[in-house]
């Protein structure tokens, strides 16, 4: 080869070189850019929930809600793919799914069911910074102002007090406000709601020093019964005699009476402390979170012929409401529209609503730009007011019903007179 073919046949090569390094490098940075659970074609998304397990009514209809909100939905021409996970309620599951799905590469974790469970996981996606959309817990975890959780629904502090406020309204004594609760940190959100609920009532210095100890109490299953007007169970589990008996020695030490038993469970461990404490005939009424499942806890009441004297709160429309979103649920859901799949719908129209900001905003599918899309904003879900101005829980919605024998129905003001005349 002569000197100058030499010389060209170096500069090709040097030519071949250098493009190949910047066609890498721009690749690199492709991926760089390129956000965990987002292809061209698809959005990953994840959810753990009980599928399995003994609250696994609640995750079933969950998930559902979730998919049929979700169903043949694309953004910017990329479809929607909900991975879920088990983990029968139980957090050492949670982690073991958790990770798997973080593994596989997700967007976001949306509709994850319990505060016991959720409590293990945010710090898992902490530490990736992926986002928290719409999981069904109340609980004061995630309702601190941090950037990466997005709540849909009102929390657990607010279905207690409102019930409490009412009740003390309509002639019940701070002294006569107790509590039946799960021993973890669901539980533990209901008493500081019923703490929260009696702050500034007269002559109850007892009792915010006996709810304060109570509240104190760390680790697994702690002892809480015996310590105040709280009853506690295992979570799992439906032992209802200790912390039934818990409440009769507050009523006899204190030499009152548990005219409202607020309760923060699942809904067999409730129904079933409900009717253990109907057997002993106690003139007891109660009310129930959100959590703990309208139709379930109605089917355990039906069996023990429990018909009366139970409230429950819930944070959704009812199921007869001719909102869009209610009416589109209920068309999409059939024999599966619940008040718990419902919420699974209204929290896949949450995502898809950040979604479709971006699209219309022509912005990148990235974490970033997605929680923006929430950030300060109040806008219209199709007939749902959500507000994230102050706070990052779009909804204070919160209504009382009242169970009638085999259905549940609003509180009228007559109930409450009936129940508490002064």
């Amino acid at each position: 080869m002569s000197k100058v073919g030499k010389n060209d046949h170096i500069r090709n090569l040097r030519k071949r070189l250098i493009a190949g390094f910047v066609i890498a490098g721009l690749m690199t940075s492709v991926n760089v850019l390129a956000e965990e659970g987002v292809t061209d074609s698809e959005i990953r998304l994840g959810t753990v929930l009980d599928l399995e397990g003994r609250s696994s009514a609640l995750g079933t209809s969950m998930l559902k809600g979730m998919e049929a909100a979700l169903k043949d939905k694309k953004i910017s021409g990329r479809s929607l793919s909900l991975l879920s996970k088990n983990d029968s309620y139980t957090p050492d599951k949670t982690v073991a799914a958790t990770q798997e799905l973080i593994d596989q590469g997700v967007f976001l974790f949306m509709g994850n069911v319990g505060t016991p469970t959720a409590k293990v996981a945010l710090p898992l996606l902490a530490e990736k910074k992926i986002p928290a959309l719409g999981f069904f817990t109340g609980s004061g975890i995630l309702r601190p102002e941090q950037n990466l959780i997005v709540n849909y629904r009102a929390s657990y502090r607010q279905e207690t007090a409102v019930v409490i406020k009412k009740a003390l309204e309509s002639g019940v004594k701070p002294t006569e406000v107790c509590a039946y609760v799960q021993n973890d940190a669901y539980g533990m959100a209901g008493v500081q709601g019923v703490l929260e609920a009696l702050q500034g009532e007269d002559g109850i210095s007892h009792i915010t020093t006996a709810l304060n100890g109570i509240l104190e109490k760390t680790g697994e299953n702690p002892k809480r019964n015996d310590a105040g007007p709280v009853g506690v169970y295992v979570r799992n589990t439906f032992r209802a005699r200790d912390g039934y008996d818990s409440l009769k020695q507050w009523e006899k030490e204190q030499n009152t009476i548990c005219r409202l038993v607020v309760t923060v469970g699942s809904y067999t461990s409730i129904g079933q402390f409900i009717a253990y404490a109907n057997s002993k005939g106690e003139p007891w009424t109660y009310s129930a979170v959100s959590f703990t499942g309208a139709d379930n806890l109605l089917e355990e009441l039906q069996r023990f012929s429990v018909t009366d004297k139970v409230m429950m709160t819930q944070v959704v429309p009812d199921l007869q409401n001719n909102e869009a979103i209610v009416s589109e649920a209920r068309n999409a859901l059939g024999d599966d529209f619940n008040l718990i799949s419902l919420e699974g719908f209204i929290v896949g129209k949450l995502l898809l609503h950040g979604l479709t900001q971006l699209e219309e905003k022509q912005q990148s599918v990235t974490r970033e730009n997605f929680l923006k899309a929430y950030t300060g904003q109040q806008f219209d879900l199709d007939g749902l007011t959500m507000d994230f101005s102050n706070d990052n829980q779009g909804s204070d919605f919160i209504a009382i019903t009242k169970l009638d024998k085999d259905s549940w129905i609003t509180m009228r003001e007559s109930a409450w007179q009936g129940w508490y005349k002064k």
